[in-house]
């Protein structure tokens, strides 16, 4: 009988091992009992969760998205089935806030604190020029708006009483470009570190995208910088569309063309530096991308679009794909898409 040396036997099996234990990832679809465009989604703890799209829809599970219930319409008696809600912040199983985004008085907030049986009004664009892109929120109480430029000026505003009253930030750094703006695709155009005080919001125009950024606790007045991000392509229909963190060190930046879907190249870029410095990554998504998402539990981050889902396990340097189907927004373990698709995130160690 021949033996192998140790060296080699062990060179031989490591790369097993090494398999074994990553994980295989798949999207099981769920019923969610409409063919609404979903754009919003927020999920509290896996088991509750939160959609929005087209048609004034929003959707609620209490049970992993076993079942998804269709909520009352905001303002169904009067236009709320035109509303497309683009985000949606939950807070548990009755207490939300829904974003609808769209020209004029067609951007506004609604909140819930009974499961969704009712909504009220919580505010409604004045500005006929206005479009909100994205709400973030620390709890209940501490919100954060971002829309498209008006008067040339980028549009944020505060609210610390749980959207009763707001204040417009009027930094003449907030100064847009021609036709620059933000991306209403997947809520997540904006990254707020509610703890140690950093905001960063992304844009695309034909002059290239940029990374707007901002420090509360730096300064005691706000204050923002702009720098470009030429890892991104040049046009009105691209740019920077999602921003996400993993410890305020490690931020990745996903994005592309939406009109070109099947475009690999601009479609990602890391930093390790709290978002001063960005690389793009060496093997991209293999497409444009609306959505990105750290997961602490796969110790990866996961990114989606049109053409399909990516994951990459180095902080975004290098992707593989996951899937080709047609997605919009991410909050983990949930994927929101077109007409109605819904998905959770399955994992399953790789066999030995």
């Amino acid at each position: 009988m021949n033996i192998l040396p140790f060296s080699l036997l062990l060179a031989l099996v490591l790369p097993l091992a090494t398999v074994a234990q990553t994980p295989s990832l798949s999207w099981t679809m769920q019923g969610s009992g409409t063919t609404a465009g979903l754009r919003g989604i927020n999920s509290v703890d896996g088991q509750v969760a939160w959609a929005s799209g087209t048609e004034g829809t929003i959707l609620r599970t209490t049970d992993g998205g076993e079942h998804w219930s269709r909520c009352a319409t905001p303002d169904a008696a009067s236009d709320g089935a035109t509303l497309d809600f683009r985000g949606i912040q939950a807070f548990d199983a009755n207490t939300a806030i829904a974003m609808s985004s769209g020209p004029g008085d067609k951007s506004r907030l609604y909140k819930t604190t009974d499961a969704c049986k009712t909504w009220a009004l919580l505010r409604k664009n004045t500005d006929k020029d206005g479009f909100w892109d994205a709400i973030s929120a620390a709890d209940i109480n501490t919100l954060i708006l971002l829309g498209d430029p008006v008067d040339g000026y980028f549009f944020l505003s505060n609210s610390d009483d749980g959207g009763n009253t707001w204040t417009r930030d009027s930094d003449k750094s907030l100064t847009s470009n021609p036709a620059e703006g933000g991306f209403a695709a997947s809520n997540s155009s904006i990254l707020v570190n509610w703890v140690d005080g950093p905001l960063i919001f992304a844009t695309g125009s034909p002059a290239g995208a940029r990374l707007f950024r901002a420090c509360d606790t730096c300064s005691s007045t706000r204050t923002w910088t702009a720098e470009s991000m030429p890892a991104f392509p040049e046009s009105q229909s691209a740019g920077i569309f999602s921003l996400a963190f993993k410890d305020w060190k490690a931020i990745i930046a996903a994005g592309g063309d939406y009109t070109k879907p099947n475009e690999a190249t601009g479609t990602a870029a890391w930093s390790a530096d709290g978002g001063l410095h960005w690389t793009a990554s060496r093997t991209p998504p293999h497409g444009y991308r609306s959505t990105v998402q750290y997961s602490a539990d796969l110790k990866a981050w996961v990114t989606a679009g049109t053409n399909g889902s990516d994951i990459s396990r180095d902080d975004g340097k290098t992707w593989q794909p996951i899937d080709n189907g047609n997605w919009n927004a991410l909050s983990l373990p949930f994927l929101v898409g077109p007409k109605g698709r819904i998905a959770r995130l399955s994992v399953a160690s790789a066999a030995h």
